[in-house]
């Protein structure tokens, strides 16, 4: 079976494509992925909190309101509060000191949107990894193996999840050290969990998920709506997992 893979770096991370398939070598599945990056890139241009011109940016520094802004910005934010009332209030944009910072779902919802145009090519199995978050879009129904990293060894893998369809994604502190906070007390996250990993159909939901999770620390298995399953990893290496956690 043929296979092709791709790799940019967008949104200050890795974001690689695998392409699985008779077609994968074509012409039609390079130009969507091609497709794929450019919408990514356009998303880290309007909501990077780091890129000064970005609506985020613009917003935080009182240089624009809401109303001048591009009707996909509004959509977000009425995502993100969908999202804080979904989780109870585990996650949240507005962060301490009052900005407005979307990151925690829009990675999420970009990379679900953007999965769309891949859908669109036959006879192709996609795998598209966003620094870890990963959808996997399979027309032949040959699972994927996604595997999860160990919070402790960026270089080894605690467990693999088979996915046919979906998302897998994964919160903590390996990648960006202890980053997040709580909502509800605008203070940082103190767990014992190292990190939080979740599968379900929908990338933007799995993204928040994990998120609210590992803010809800020995609760986190509560957070997950039906449909969506979860492995936490504890800081002693031990593993435990949802009941349905496994094939997706």
């Amino acid at each position: 079976m043929s296979r092709r893979s791709w790799v940019e770096q967008i949104m200050g991370l890795p974001i690689s494509v695998l392409a699985r398939g008779k077609a994968a070598g074509g012409e039609a599945a390079d130009a969507v992925v091609r497709e794929v990056f450019a919408e990514l890139i356009e998303v880290d241009r309007v909501f990077s909190p780091y890129k000064p011109d970005s609506a985020v940016s613009l917003l935080a520094r009182g240089a624009v309101s809401w109303d001048h802004l591009d009707p996909v910005v509004r959509e977000v934010a009425e995502r993100c509060v969908a999202a804080r009332e979904l989780t109870g209030g585990l996650f949240d944009a507005e962060v301490p000191g009052g900005k407005w910072d979307p990151s925690g779902l829009v990675k999420g919802w970009a990379v679900e949107r953007a999965g769309e145009r891949l859908r669109k090519v036959e006879d192709v199995d996609w795998c598209l990894n966003a620094g870890g978050d990963v959808l996997v879009v399979c027309p032949s129904n040959e699972p994927f193996t996604v595997g999860i990293q160990d919070p402790r060894d960026p270089g080894r893998v605690v467990a693999r999840v088979s996915c046919a369809g979906g998302a897998v994604a994964t919160s903590g502190t390996a990648a960006r050290g202890a980053h997040l906070y709580d909502p509800r007390t605008g203070a940082a996250v103190v767990t014992r969990w190292l990190s939080v990993s979740v599968t379900g159909p929908s990338l933007e939901y799995a993204d928040v998920l994990a998120t609210a999770a590992f803010v809800a620390a020995d609760d986190w298995p509560a957070v997950l709506l039906p449909g969506y399953e979860g492995l936490g990893v504890l800081a002693d290496g031990n593993l435990f997992a949802t009941d349905g956690w496994g094939s997706l």
